[in-house]
């Protein structure tokens, strides 16, 4: 009977086929199985070197019935916008921009929701947000390299032998090969969000969903609370180049291209991982490949290329012409087709404030900044990913990134000691040249020059939280991420006397073609809570302060909760103004030439979080020039931060504000009272 419902296309058997599954478990529930239902189950096929897994479930089995992400109410977009504006505007401020919120929200503002529901409708195969968030992106003119791309670094492989550059490389290498056949087949398992995994994220669970029709899958799956997410980036994971075009640049994917491109001191070469059958090329030979390219001994180029794609788009989109109009297209065609870049750097690194630094950014010349992922390998073997953001967000890149390390580490496909192919690396890897003329050289040399000042002026620093962690602040009843972004709060205020706007990027990754949704961190309970811990501590009782603690919480878990649900208001307003700038041109409502508006989406402090215990760090670059940037992690009984900066603020400084500032947190909710 139970299988009968699960196979039946309505939605109450869905219902109730699920719902067998909360209450039946082991024998009880295999009982409730037909006979001839098991044998319909898809079975694994016997392990293939091509492939991660295979998983029963198909890769996109839940994305045709996944929930469409919600415009909200325009009254209450107003209401939350109000809400974030309050704590960083003086009274004068805010009272305009309440006058203008009023206004907009009855007149102009109306029309413009009423036409965003009305362009959703005609939609319904996508979200509201990521045609727009897409084009607003590749319009950014700014590098790259320095405002929008994202540096994640790997852990170390736990076998110390492994972490050799050229044996590394290889393996990373094959497996993301490997991940890339796993997706395209249609066997990578797929990301669901279990918040009952003993009840749902077992074997039980997917032989049973994978019978429900994709239209109604993700309505059965919610109702065990488990809620599958959008996988619609993944295909542009690979083959993937931002291409500099003038005003706005375009995403290209070419799954036809059967290569790599490796870069190592500023120089290009290319070969296939994948034959003429789309196979994978035998890891011996790519080993074989890898080993060739580290003993070229061609010196950098005079004019290394790589520097380009670190410069105004405007001008790198100039000088992408001027390259095909000298003959270059066939090399740059196979620069942009690549599956992915592979940068081999000659240098090892010191400790993991330099291994960001390289992440990020590196030399400039070793890196391809306009690729979907350039995969980084340092000579001690360390290893790490630069990112562009445009295409995708956290979900794919971290799933890609726990895969490729899992399976590099516990099924590595060589070793030092491992055999080299007895193959004519010359024959197969082929070194791209490039001419260039004198524009183009001294196009080079003057990014160059932006690059090494952009590099010169922005800071890394890497620090951990060894006091406790997550262990301690869920038995202390309160959010851990409340409790970090309440600490960055309480710094900024004790070093530069303000509240300022804060950004903490939320996945919508629920909901189909979702991005992100911004919580505003920065809220009048923070900013009492930080006045009171940082000026006037000494006045209120620890039972005082700890109360003001749980209000932060509170409401920080209320923003979190409504960033996912899509009821956020930043995209929403993002979304108005698009429609306003596109059909009314200079006529931009009063509402969004508001000074306040501006200044909130200034984001002097930009953080984000990660949650993979596979990924050791994420960095990324202030998006203004007195911003702070903040990744940072949980763990069981630490946290970990890796903060940026330009001249305008001291790295050193802030990070010191937040420990103290997490150590008077700390203190409170043991009971105990504040020292200065």
């Amino acid at each position: 009977m139970a299988l009968c419902l699960a196979l039946s296309p309505g939605q109450g058997a869905a219902r109730r086929a699920l719902r067998k599954l909360i209450t039946c478990h082991g024998d009880t529930f295999w009982s409730l199985v037909p006979a001839r239902a098991l044998r319909a189950f898809r079975t694994h096929p016997i392990k293939h070197t091509d492939y991660l897994h295979h998983s029963i479930v198909d890769t996109m089995h839940y994305q045709e019935s996944l929930p469409r992400l919600p415009i909200p109410d325009l009254v209450d977009s107003v209401r939350r916008y109000l809400r974030a504006q309050k704590p960083i505007l003086d009274d004068d401020q805010f009272r305009k921009t309440e006058l203008l919120s009023h206004s907009f929200k009855y007149g102009i503002g109306k029309d413009l929701h009423e036409e965003l529901v009305a362009l959703d409708e005609l939609h319904q195969d996508t979200s509201y947000i990521s045609a727009m968030w897409i084009d607003a992106f590749l319009a950014l003119r700014d590098s790259i390299a320095f405002h929008s791309n994202a540096a994640l670094a790997f852990q170390a492989d736990p076998n110390p032998e492994q972490n050799d550059q050229l044996t590394r490389a290889t393996n990373l290498t094959m497996s993301s090969i490997r991940f890339l056949k796993t997706f395209r087949a249609g066997y990578l398992e797929p990301e669901v969000m279990h918040l009952y995994p003993e009840k749902t994220d077992n074997e039980q669970f997917k032989k049973l969903i994978q019978f429900i029709s994709p239209d109604i899958v993700c309505t059965a799956a919610s109702m065990v609370s488990a809620y599958p997410l959008d996988m619609s980036q993944f295909y542009r994971l690979f083959n993937t180049t931002r291409v500099p075009l003038p005003k706005k640049d375009e995403l290209i994917t070419d799954e036809s291209g059967m290569h790599i491109l490796v870069i190592r001191n500023g120089n290009f070469y290319a070969f296939n991982v994948l034959d003429g059958d789309g196979n994978i090329v035998k890891a011996s030979e790519i080993h074989a490949h890898l080993k060739y390219i580290l003993s070229d001994e061609s010196p950098t180029p005079e004019f290394p290329l790589g520097y380009l794609t670190s410069e105004n788009r405007d001008t790198w989109a100039q000088m992408r012409n001027e390259l095909l109009q000298n003959g270059n297209e066939e090399a740059l065609r196979l620069v942009e087709t690549a599956i992915f870049s592979l940068c081999l750097d000659d240098f090892p690194v010191s400790d993991i404030d330099q291994l960001v630094q390289t992440l990020h950014h590196g030399d400039g010349m070793n890196r391809w900044f306009d690729k979907s992922f350039n995969l980084i390998l340092t000579k001690d073997g360390s290893a790490g990913v630069n990112l562009e953001t445009s295409w995708g967000d956290g979900v794919a890149v971290i799933r890609f990134m726990s895969e490729i390390f899992k399976d590099s580490t516990q099924e590595p496909m060589v070793t030092p000691h491992s055999y080299l192919a007895n193959v004519d690396s010359s024959y197969f890897v082929r070194k791209l040249d490039f001419n260039l003329n004198d524009t183009l050289r001294e196009a080079i040399s003057k990014a160059k020059e932006n690059f090494e000042a952009m590099k010169k002026s922005l800071t890394f620093q890497c620090f951990r939280f060894e006091k406790g962690g997550k262990t301690f602040l869920k038995r202390q009843k309160v959010s851990p991420d409340a409790m970090i972004q309440l600490s960055f709060q309480m710094a900024f205020l004790s070093l530069y006397g303000q509240t300022v706007p804060t950004y903490e990027a939320c996945s919508t990754g629920t909901f189909k073609h979702g991005r992100t949704e911004i919580i505003r961190p920065a809220s009048v309970y923070t900013k009492r809570c930080s006045e009171a811990f940082i000026r006037e501590a000494y006045r209120y009782k620890v039972r005082d302060l700890r109360n003001m603690l749980s209000d932060c919480s509170e409401y920080h878990v209320r923003l979190i909760r409504e960033a996912a649900m899509g009821q956020g208001f930043d995209r929403h307003l993002f979304a108005l103004r698009f429609l306003a700038a596109a059909k009314r041109g200079p006529l931009i409502p009063d509402f969004f030439q508001d000074p306040a508006y501006s200044y909130l989406n200034e984001n002097i402090l930009l953080t984000n979080t990660l949650s993979s215990p596979l990924v050791a760090n994420i960095a990324f670059a202030p998006v203004v020039p007195d911003g702070i940037s903040v990744g940072y992690s949980v763990h069981q009984d630490y946290l970990k931060f890796t903060v940026a900066s330009y001249c305008g603020r001291n790295v050193g400084e802030f990070n010191q504000g937040v420990t103290k500032c997490l150590e008077n947190i700390f203190s409170v909710l043991e009971g105990r009272p504040i020292h200065s």
